[in-house]
């Protein structure tokens, strides 16, 4: 596997290898050796799948402390446009965000240490989004930025007109708003 950095301190891209012959793939998605060599130390505790259509948007959600979550993030099926917003406080790239695509042909895998907020975007018919967290869902911990924030300055590549969102997405704050930091 390959790992790429971000400009983002901490945010990685996997590029596992893949074995392609007549019968189809395989993907080693995940060997706890070769990911603690890469310097990923998260001991993954709770996987969760998501099945979206075009243009539903998800996030930008986190967990406050201290259930803070690393996560290590995967398209199984179509194509998604993933988000990491750093909220650490002290981090010289606050209220930063990566964006990567991530796709069941890429097969890339996205890493999110603790301290961010995460989303995404489907810009396929379809998307399985696959999602291994270091922490369980603590509801009462739950958050949320407001995704059209324009502090963000992100293109989800969807048309707002376009956008599939929960009611709760709707209602998240501003990054100004938050009161505080992870």
């Amino acid at each position: 596997m390959e790992v790429l950095t971000t400009p983002i301190e901490g945010l990685l891209i996997i590029e596992p290898r893949v074995f392609k012959d007549a019968r189809g793939f395989f993907v080693e998605t995940y060997n706890e050796e070769r990911y603690l060599a890469a310097g990923i130390n998260a001991r993954f505790v709770q996987d969760n799948l998501s099945a979206s259509s075009y243009g539903v948007v998800r996030g930008l959600h986190f967990q406050r402390p201290p259930f803070t979550q690393a996560k290590l993030v995967t398209c199984i099926e179509g194509c998604v446009l993933d988000i990491a917003v750093d909220l650490r406080k002290d981090s010289p790239t606050f209220g930063q965000h990566v964006a990567v695509e991530l796709s069941a042909e890429n097969h890339r895998q996205f890493f999110i240490p603790k301290g961010f907020a995460h989303g995404f975007s489907v810009l396929s018919e379809h998307a399985l989004f696959s999602y291994k967290c270091d922490e369980v869902y603590h509801p009462e911990a739950d958050g949320g930025i407001q995704l059209s924030d324009p502090a963000l300055h992100i293109d989800w590549r969807i048309p707002e007109q376009k956008r599939i969102l929960s009611e709760k997405d709707t209602k998240h704050p501003l990054l100004n708003d938050l009161g505080y930091t992870l």
